[in-house]
């Protein structure tokens, strides 16, 4: 591809033309999205764009502090109008990998209380069949060692607690990421869904069904929106 950092901030600035003055607007997290957090600091700034944000983490919060976006809980509002956000994955039903990051709770969270979910994305994240990135999943830090056994157990693949040095992750929330190596073999993710959540010691999984609307993708030939016909902007 060509320079990956470019693409990926145009990217990131395109998908800020689904965002309208008197928006609530979900703030994703990672390195793409950080670039429409950095847009819509300027818009705001620059052309009188008027909008409340509620972001999915709190390195993203402290982006859009520093960016002069004002900020809600969602908790104050019944619900929000859009979510930008970035993925690890996506496959051609628009179905999502996220947690990459260690921010999939706060994330899933924003997303279901969205109207509209618009992912932005290089090339290198579209697959045919999820699974080839490692599926980020959050458990408590109560007995993890208990609940990756299980996951190994109905997963049939290697689950390690993902680690930082000479510990673990933590998540925003004090959780930790389990992430399972399947390969690209993730055909149902629906099914799949389901069945990691049944885990007591699951808090969420990064498997994001039936979420997207829309996505934001850069290119070698540039950035391309694509809609999924079966989402609300069809």
């Amino acid at each position: 591809m060509a320079d990956v950092e470019a693409l990926k901030r145009e990217a990131g600035v395109e998908a800020c033309q689904f965002v309208t003055s008197g928006m609530k607007v979900g703030l994703g997290t990672g390195s793409t999205v950080k670039y429409t957090v950095i847009e819509l600091g300027r818009r705001i700034r620059e052309e009188g764009l008027q909008i409340t944000g509620v972001p999915t983490s709190i390195v993203t919060e402290n982006l859009a502090i520093e960016c002069g976006i004002p900020l809600l809980e969602l908790s104050d509002v019944d619900g929000l109008d859009i979510v930008i956000d970035g993925a690890d994955e996506f496959d051609p039903d628009f179905q999502l990998i996220k947690g990459g990051g260690a921010a999939l709770l706060r994330e899933k969270i924003v997303a279901q209380e969205s109207k509209i979910m618009v992912v932005v994305a290089d090339e290198r994240k579209k697959v045919s069949t999820l699974g080839a990135f490692p599926l980020p999943i959050e458990i408590t830090p109560f007995s993890h060692s208990a609940t990756v056994r299980a996951l190994n157990r109905i997963l049939d693949c290697r689950v390690n607690i993902r680690m930082a040095g000479d510990g673990p992750v933590f998540t925003d929330n004090s959780n930790m990421i389990a992430d399972a190596h399947m390969g690209p073999n993730i055909s149902d993710p629906e099914s799949l869904e389901i069945e990691i959540l049944k885990i007591a010691g699951v808090v969420q999984v990064g498997l994001f069904t039936n979420m997207c609307d829309a996505i934001v993708l850069a290119g070698n030939n540039g950035v391309k929106t694509i809609l999924n016909p079966n989402g609300k902007l069809a």
